[in-house]
């Protein structure tokens, strides 16, 4: 009788067991199936990269910069090609071009890679040259001081779990540290190096490989008035991209003051006509502000940015357009609130925000205990959503808004 008795609770057992696994998956189909992640655009109408690709032989170039982290060659293949698809560029280049960054403020350190590919139309009549820069290779080296700590000898009593997180830990919180830190000269200097291969070349003389260092010449200013430009990064990344361009910033307001007949003041008057999108995935800039100096100009937006103004000529382009991508479980993103704009992003950038929240991660119910979205999805989970690609290469509340943007995403349009 026992053992009837006991058999009989263990198929009860296995049985509600099944059924509680099918309810869990079955929840779980239904939640993918209907998709009701959130997709909330605040800010004006933006046109995407689509816009920038007009009539023939224009070119469009895109600089991405990723976030904390090891990073290798390469780790923008999933972006790259998504976003190849949603422009219907169907034509690539059989290879990379890979340049080694170098510059003269920091001779001796290895400033990391730009690895550059071509894709094109169907007729090549206009091109997308995507532009990846890697530059773990900075602080690798720090972080190369607590790898002992994932060695066996520390770890062997670590649960697997917990082990992996450590490993990611170990990778990832290093990063600002040493950006904020020591690090982030050469840091900005890669990103410079880097902004100056895309605007300083056309795919056919930018070289197979390269370990010299960039100028801007004339060959440069030839390809000003057909190119436009356009910038992704992630997590720190952001943070990077804007410090970066107002290190740009300062130097073009120098060189404005200069011989207007030299190559780079030609260039530089060229430039400042551009309207150059920033798409910030992940967007960290507030997190990283704090215990920061701020800008050399700031709150002074409409003294550089409205023709005629006293320092219109210093400006750094005409507009910078930011698309600041967070997830609300996301706990290493945040929302660009206006006033940050006007405190801590320099004036010469002429900046205007579009905040996107948008769920990357899906979130479900723990069955009454609460609702939860994987942080680490929420974090990383950006570029590979059609989402986000689709509103980086078609924008919204223009002709070209794909139509996922128009069904899953809410617009609340802001005017002046």
């Amino acid at each position: 009788m026992k053992k009837i008795l006991l058999l009989s609770m263990s198929l009860l057992v296995v049985g509600c067991t099944s059924f509680g696994e099918g309810i869990v998956k079955a929840v779980m189909e239904k939640r993918e199936q209907e998709d009701l992640r959130e997709c909330k655009v605040n800010g004006k109408s933006f046109p995407g990269l689509q816009n920038s690709f007009e009539k023939n032989g224009d070119t469009v170039k895109v600089l991405m910069v990723h976030g904390v982290g090891t990073h290798m060659s390469g780790y923008s293949t999933q972006f790259q090609e998504k976003l190849a698809t949603e422009l219907n560029l169907t034509v690539k280049s059989s290879r990379y071009k890979e340049i080694s960054l170098v510059s003269q403020e920091f001779p001796e350190q290895n400033l990391g890679s730009l690895r550059v590919r071509r894709l094109m139309t169907e007729d090549q009549s206009q091109e997308m040259l995507f532009y990846e820069l890697t530059w773990s290779s900075i602080t690798n080296p720090e972080k190369a001081k607590i790898k002992y700590d994932t060695s066996g000898e520390y770890s062997y009593d670590r649960a697997e779990v917990n082990q992996m997180l450590k490993q990611f830990s170990n990778d990832t919180s290093p990063d600002p540290m040493v950006y904020l830190g020591k690090s982030q000269g050469e840091i900005l200097a890669s990103f410079r190096t880097a902004f100056c291969w895309m605007v300083g070349r056309d795919w056919k003389s930018l070289p197979e490989t390269s370990s010299d260092e960039c100028v801007i010449d004339k060959q440069a200013i030839q390809y000003l008035p057909s190119d436009q430009y356009a910038i992704v990064s992630h997590s720190l990344g952001s943070r990077i991209v804007i410090d970066g361009m107002q290190s740009i910033a300062s130097q073009v307001s120098k060189i404005a003051n200069g011989d207007p007949s030299s190559a780079e003041s030609q260039f530089i008057q060229g430039f400042q006509q551009k309207q150059i999108p920033f798409y910030l995935m992940s967007n960290q800039l507030p997190l990283l502000e704090m215990g920061q100096n701020p800008p050399e100009v700031i709150n002074q937006k409409d003294q550089y940015c409205i023709a005629g103004s006293e320092h219109y000529e210093q400006r750094l382009v005409k507009k910078t357009s930011i698309m600041a991508f967070s997830d609300p479980n996301d706990l290493l993103s945040y929302a660009i609130p206006q006033q940050f704009v006007q405190s801590y992003l320099d004036s010469r950038l002429c900046a205007e925000v579009t905040n996107i929240n948008i769920n990357v991660a899906h979130v479900i119910d723990m069955f009454g205990m609460g609702s939860f979205a994987n942080p680490l999805t929420a974090h990383t989970g950006y570029d590979s959503d059609d989402r986000v690609v689709a509103l980086i290469a078609k924008g919204i509340g223009t002709k070209n808004t794909a139509d996922i943007v128009t069904e899953r995403c809410r617009w609340t349009q802001y005017v002046d």
